[in-house]
């Protein structure tokens, strides 16, 4: 797995590539808390190159959205396809987040 973090306005958009899942999630879970805990109020996850998600990756999300809800923040997510989404859309994940087809979209809509 593979992370990069940039910064739109005042969202940090962090793209994950590659497989989150037992073995990664703990670094993608670091990764969004530490931009929660450095301030940040709106992120947008890109996922249009994830490949594969687990249970514990969907776990990740979870755990930044309640997060950022406590601190009057919000998570979003965009890009997922394939597989991916399949597994978003067979979880009823697609209606627990707010799900944009690509970060355009999704920036314009926070």
């Amino acid at each position: 797995m593979q992370m990069a973090v940039k910064t739109v306005g005042d969202v940090q958009v962090l793209a994950i590539l590659g497989k989150l899942d037992t073995h990664t999630s703990p670094e993608a879970q670091d990764r969004l808390i530490g931009l929660i805990d450095d301030g940040a109020k709106a992120v947008l996850v890109d996922l249009k190159e994830l490949e594969y998600i687990s249970s514990i990756g969907f776990r990740v999300f979870l755990m930044a959205a309640k997060r950022l809800r406590s601190e009057d923040g919000t998570l979003r997510i965009c890009g997922i396809n394939g597989n991916v989404k399949e597994v978003f859309d067979i979880s009823g994940f697609t209606t627990v987040f707010d799900i944009y087809d690509d970060e355009a979209a999704a920036l314009a809509d926070f």
